[in-house]
């Protein structure tokens, strides 16, 4: 079976992000040539457990909150956008000759993917995607071809399909990411992000994601283990919490007046060397010896003058995303709000994004 991984023109569909501490869902529709409108989001906090390092360890837990972030939402519209995780995806770029048939080309990067993929081809959904002219030959082809494992896209899925929602498209975290950012935020960029060297840097609960783009191609990806629950564990120990009343605390204010100085700022300058370091990666393994701008994204980027400390300790100027920024808003979302959870959504933006897909 196919899973249509990377093309697809879509009916109107909702993108659903499901990541370890929560499922997130944006709705977005057209109001003219490259103009959107925000009609409903919804973020809706997981159980812990429920998803671990990406797998959905608790179905009917994630079901359920999947069901719960798309009554908040309020719509009608049960067609979804998935994405898995970066890490549960093996991509590869082949070359393949111009000219030929889709089932002719279809053979081809079966047998291309035989060579790279470590399992069994009956156990994977298989997809590819002509990019354009091989940068070498004008009579070849640049292919992506991208393969997760049958149960990895079963399980989110079947998370949908118990929330009565239909999955039209499914996706990878890193290109849905990406592709709300050329479409809606590189514009924010002088330039347009062109001839520059941008660093896409997603920290979450548990994991910071770096996707370094030169003229808005990927160029570099990493995976750190760093995110929001060392910050909560923190606040747990500190303060004798239970995991969710830190949590709480976390997200709602209402800790100890040295909260801010002894635990938040230390998380932070924590984060800034994070983000150094994994630049420090990117050059060290790349031809590369510069970034532009920094973007930051993911729940971590919801903490006020985040980007500030990032900035000051990587020396690049960084920036929260907001695919929203240019957007027109439904009558019954607060902008406050939205731009509050908006590093939380790129994800989730992107994905709804794909509805739009020539």
């Amino acid at each position: 079976m196919q899973f249509d991984f990377l093309k697809v023109k879509s009916p109107a569909l909702i993108g659903v992000d499901i990541s370890s501490s929560a499922v997130k869902m944006v709705e977005i529709s057209s109001t003219g040539k490259n103009l959107y409108r925000v009609d409903h989001y919804a973020i809706e906090p997981l159980a812990k457990e429920a998803v671990v390092d990406g797998n959905i360890m608790n179905l009917e837990e994630v079901g359920e909150t999947v069901k719960r972030a798309w009554k908040r939402m309020g719509t009608r519209i049960r067609n979804v956008a998935l994405a898995l995780p970066t890490a549960s995806v093996i991509t590869k770029k082949i070359i393949l000759p111009a000219a030929q048939r889709e089932e002719e080309m279809e053979l081809q990067v079966e047998a291309e993917a035989n060579q790279y993929i470590p399992f069994a081809l009956d156990e994977v959904n298989l997809d590819f995607q002509v990019l354009g002219p091989a940068p070498s030959s004008p009579d070849e082809v640049e292919v992506l071809i991208a393969a997760s494992r049958k149960e990895k896209v079963e399980d989110r899925v079947a998370a949908a399909q118990a929330s009565g929602l239909k999955a039209l498209v499914m996706d990878v975290e890193s290109y849905a990411a990406q592709s709300a950012y050329e479409q809606l935020i590189a514009s924010q960029i002088p330039g347009g992000g062109r001839d520059q060297t941008i660093a896409l840097v997603d920290i979450g609960a548990a994991m910071m994601h770096i996707n370094v783009l030169h003229n808005n191609e990927s160029v570099y990806l990493r995976e750190q283990s760093f995110g929001g629950n060392q910050l909560t564990q923190e606040i747990q120990r500190r303060y004798s919490l239970s995991a969710e009343e830190a949590e709480l605390a976390k997200r709602n204010g209402g800790l100890p007046d040295n909260y801010e100085t002894e635990v938040l700022r230390p998380f932070m300058d924590t984060a800034g060397l994070e983000v150094s370091r994994a630049l420090q990666f990117f050059f060290s393994s790349t031809q590369f010896n510069r970034i532009d701008h920094i973007l930051l994204s993911g729940g971590c980027a919801m903490i006020p003058g985040l980007d500030e400390t990032v900035s000051s300790r990587t020396r690049v100027g960084t920036m929260i995303a907001n695919p929203f920024a240019n957007m027109a808003l439904s009558a019954g979302i607060r902008p406050r709000h939205l731009t509050a959870d908006a590093p939380a959504l790129l994800v989730a933006c992107g994905l709804a994004m794909r509805r739009f897909d020539s």
